[in-house]
C-alpha cells in the first residue's frame, strides 16, 4: 500500500472521533489509528459499522399481533485505556534501582548517543545504522571478528588472534593477538604480544601485566602499573604507577610519574589540542 499513487486514496473521518486518516481509494472498511473503532467507509465517508442481529422468531398466531421491530440499541464508544507500565513495590524500587543508560558511538557515522542498559541492539539515530550491544564472555580459542558496542571479556582460558574486537570495554585475562578499537576501557591483566593496532578512551595496565605493543598505542589517557614495551600516543595524561615499567616512545600532554616507577625511552609532549 505504501507505494500506491497519491491519486488513488482518499482521506476518511473517522465517525466516533473524527480523526482524519488516508485509505486506498477502494477501501470498504478499516480501523481508526486514533481511538481503534473499526467502521466502513461509504462514498468515501466513514459511517459507524453496521452489525445483523440474529433473532430467533415465535410461531405466529391469528390472535397476536405483529410485534413492533425494537430500535436498534447505541453502539457504545471503544476508548483505549493507555496501558500503564507495572509498578514495582517501592522497597523493591530502592534496593534494586535500574541501571543507568549506557553511552553508544555509531559504527558508521561515530554519532554518540543513549540506549537502555538491558538493550541488544539499537539503531543510530543520526544515520539509521544497526548497532549490536551484545557482550562477549571469551573462554576458549576466537578467531572471528567482534564488532559490538557491548562488554567484551577474555578469559583466563580464552584467546583471540588474527581478528578485530570493536566493542566498548574491553577487559584481557587470557591471550590476546589482534587490533582493538575500544570506545571506552582496555584493561589488560595478563601478559602478551599485541600484534595489532590499538585505539581506546582510557588504557589499565594493572599490576603484574607484561605487554608489548608492536604498533602505537592511540588513547585518551593511560595508567600503567605493569612492565610495557611499545609507543603509546595520549591526548591526556599518562599516569605510571610505582610498579610501572614503561619502555619506549611516549607522547602526551602531561607525565606523571611516582615514586619507583621506571621509564626508558622517549617523551615528547604535546598540546593538549594536538592528538
Amino acid at each position: 500500500m505504501a507505494d500506491e499513487p497519491q491519486r488513488h486514496r482518499i482521506e476518511v473521518a473517522c465517525p466516533e472521533c473524527g480523526h482524519l486518516q488516508v485509505e486506498p481509494a477502494l477501501v470498504v472498511s478499516t480501523q481508526c489509528r486514533s481511538c481503534r473503532a473499526n467502521y466502513q467507509v461509504r462514498d468515501g465517508k466513514g459511517v459507524v459499522r453496521t452489525r445483523p442481529v440474529t433473532r430467533l422468531a415465535k410461531p405466529k398466531r391469528d390472535q397476536d399481533p405483529e410485534p413492533a421491530s425494537p430500535e436498534p440499541a447505541p453502539k457504545p464508544v471503544f476508548r483505549p485505556t493507555p496501558a500503564r507500565p507495572p509498578q514495582r513495590p517501592l522497597l523493591l524500587r530502592l534496593l534494586r534501582r535500574g541501571k543507568p543508560p549506557r553511552e553508544v558511538i555509531c559504527f558508521t557515522c561515530s554519532h554518540s548517543f543513549t540506549a537502555i542498559a538491558e538493550a541488544q541492539s539499537s539503531q543510530c539515530p543520526k544515520c539509521g545504522g544497526y548497532v549490536s550491544l551484545i557482550d562477549y564472555d571469551i573462554t576458549e580459542a576466537w578467531n572471528r571478528r567482534i564488532q559490538t558496542r557491548g562488554n567484551v571479556v577474555i578469559q583466563k582460558t580464552g584467546s583471540v588472534s588474527g581478528t578485530t574486537i570493536r566493542c566498548h570495554h574491553l577487559t584481557v585475562l587470557g591471550e590476546l593477538a589482534g587490533s582493538v578499537d575500544c570506545s571506552g576501557d582496555l584493561v589488560i591483566r595478563s601478559h602478551g604480544r599485541i600484534i595489532g593496532a590499538v585505539k581506546c578512551r582510557n588504557l589499565r595496565i594493572e599490576k603484574g601485566a607484561r605487554v608489548e605493543f608492536l604498533n602505537p598505542v592511540q588513547a585518551t589517557a593511560a595508567t600503567i602499573d605493569g612492565q610495557v614495551r611499545g609507543q603509546i600516543s595520549c591526548s591526556g595524561p599518562v599516569t605510571l604507577e610505582k610498579r610501572a615499567q614503561l619502555h619506549g616512545l611516549v607522547r602526551t600532554t602531561s607525565l606523571v610519574v611516582k615514586p619507583g616507577a621506571k621509564h626508558s625511552g622517549t617523551i615528547e609532549m604535546v598540546n593538549p589540542a594536538s592528538p
